[in-house]
């Protein structure tokens, strides 16, 4: 990858960043249950596309395309990515479990 590649996907991230926070900074507080559930929904996208990336080097690995190294640590960093991924979504759905939770009344189960 070029500097200027590096640079743009820098620029995207950051953009991406001041974006989300501006944009949840503007929902009111009676919106953060669903607004948490549409997150949790996203993040599983996330999974998808950790598990495709994953796929593709171990197809690689397999088939003794590109260098092994590389296609290792891209593996690794796969297995990684799913992981924290995951850790996030059953975290996420927990997390709105007890808050729904909270406005259930005390004989209700």
């Amino acid at each position: 990858m070029d500097i200027g590649t590096i640079m743009l996907l820098v620029f995207i991230f950051i953009l991406a960043a001041f974006l989300g926070v501006e944009l949840i900074s503007k929902v009111p507080s009676q919106l953060h249950t669903p607004l948490m559930s549409g997150t949790n929904a996203i993040s599983g996208i996330t999974i998808v596309g950790a598990i495709a990336a994953t796929a593709v080097d171990s197809y690689l690995i397999i088939e003794g395309r590109g260098s092994l190294a590389a296609e290792i640590i891209g593996l690794i960093f796969g297995f990684v990515a799913i992981f924290f991924a995951t850790v996030n979504v059953i975290g996420g759905y927990f997390v709105t479990d007890r808050m729904l939770g909270m406005f259930k009344k005390k004989g209700d189960n």
